[in-house]
């Protein structure tokens, strides 16, 4: 992983952190559900945007130096691990 990619994405990460340290307290102080399902909901769309980070740096580094490489068996499981993680991430 690039290092701008991987600062961005532990910054990323550290605000789902307190976002999801937020939702626990939510719960201990019972919180209305809908403030706390709604809450749930922004965790799960900045867990999507860092995937999303992820994902595009993967292709840009490891699928574009396979390509580049010309290694077809290389090509070949690089693709197949990018569509099995897509696939993952619609269920």
């Amino acid at each position: 992983m690039r290092k701008d990619i991987k600062t961005s994405v532990g910054k990323r990460l550290g605000r789902i952190e307190g976002q999801v340290r937020g939702l626990a307290k939510m719960v201990e102080e019972d919180r209305y559900c809908i403030d706390i399902v709604t809450q749930i909901s922004a965790v799960r769309a900045a867990l999507r945007r860092v995937e999303e980070e992820i994902l595009k740096d993967h292709v840009a580094h490891c699928v574009e130096h396979a390509i580049a490489s010309g290694d077809k068996a290389d090509q070949r499981e690089k693709i197949a691990e990018l569509m099995a993680v897509i696939g993952r991430a619609e269920r």
